[in-house]
């Protein structure tokens, strides 16, 4: 692990995370009976979340979440497109999450306002800001405990938001089975272990970030709920080392986009369960026909030029796992470029603006 010669804010605010998921796990979770203390409405038939940035990624990761184990229709949808649209979902027992870290971001806070408007539509917000605006607005309220995040990118909010996300999913699970809730909820309390071991891969990570840091293009890979991950991890490269790169679900990349790698590249894919047959098959393909280095995360069933991996029990701890494991190789690959990571060339935290 790296406490001892923290240089930036982001080091420390990744350290920091093994911290803070007892605390949140303490604030919502009754220590006599284990049940989840989140207020949710009753009777919810589909959720729809609605967010930008890291906190979409959020959103994406609950979507698949939501489906698997509460069985609850669910959409993720940008802050910025959902202005856009003419005719928003407004089902009865529809249920709106806003995710946003300083509750300030100007496109949630005036979706929040704009769903306000409709009759019988429940509200509830996840941010790290308890005077703010988006608290405010919403019917029902989720507090992340992140503490201040000084950092550009999100590191400690972004897990923080992940794991309330995964609360919120419990609860709905408890009003129908109390025993399945139980099983991961217990896994919960050993996520600090997870991320330590996560944070004690720096070597193997500051190897791969030395390769990064040369490489002009890279593309990050995934399936199912690993996407929404792919896209997280390249958000955080590109906006700490300023490098152009994209994320895709692996699928989908064969159709085309693909081609991309008959320049010098590097692959990374990112699993949190057993690969597939089918994805095993596509990395094969990539690999004799386009020879990028392959990196995986998460997963040491096929051999690559990469494999960081920290084996866990269930798909809940690995998503984690592989969060911190991304987060480093951005710190890493921005630092062997010395970017100021804390502080990226013309970027800023979007708040609200009082004049639009």
């Amino acid at each position: 692990m790296f406490k001892k010669n923290v240089k930036t804010n982001m080091e420390l605010e990744i350290t920091e995370q093994a911290k803070i998921i007892p605390y949140i796990l303490m604030k919502y979770i009754n220590p006599e009976t284990g049940e989840v203390k989140i207020d949710l409405p009753e009777n919810i038939t589909k959720i729809i979340l609605v967010a930008s940035g890291s906190s979409y990624h959020c959103a994406r990761f609950a979507v698949d979440l939501l489906e698997k184990f509460s069985k609850i229709e669910s959409r993720a949808i940008y802050s910025s497109e959902f202005l856009l649209k003419n005719v928003i979902p407004h089902d009865k027992n529809t249920l709106y999450i806003f995710i946003t870290q300083s509750g300030e971001t100007s496109d949630t806070v005036k979706s929040a306002e704009k769903v306000k408007e409709l009759p019988d539509i429940s509200t509830l917000c996840i941010t790290n800001n308890e005077n703010s605006a988006i608290w405010n607005v919403c019917d029902y309220k989720v507090a992340c405990y992140a503490g201040v995040e000084q950092g550009i990118a999100a590191t400690k909010s972004f897990t923080s938001q992940m794991l309330c996300l995964i609360l919120i999913t419990l609860k709905l699970i408890e009003r129908h089975s109390s025993e399945a809730a139980e099983v991961y909820k217990k896994s919960l309390f050993t996520l600090p272990a997870v991320i330590d071991r996560a944070l004690a891969k720096r070597k193997e990570i500051k190897k791969l970030a030395s390769k990064l840091a040369k490489e002009s293009l890279i593309v990050i890979t995934a399936d199912g709920i690993s996407y929404s991950l792919a896209k997280e991890a390249a958000l955080k490269i590109k906006e700490t080392s300023y490098k152009n790169i994209s994320a895709a679900i692996l699928g989908e990349f064969m159709h085309g986009h693909v081609a991309v790698l008959n320049n010098k590249s590097t692959l990374m894919y990112i699993a949190v369960d057993k690969i597939s047959k089918r994805s095993e098959a596509n990395l094969q393909k990539i690999k004799e026909d386009y020879h990028p280095t392959l990196v995986i995360i998460g997963s040491d069933e096929i051999k690559a030029d990469f494999n960081i991996n920290v084996v866990c029990e269930n798909e809940i701890q690995q998503m984690f796992a592989n969060v911190l494991i991304c987060q480093q190789i951005a710190l890493e690959t921005a630092l062997k470029l010395k970017r100021n990571v804390d502080h990226p060339k013309g970027l800023h935290k979007v708040v609200v603006d009082k004049n639009i």
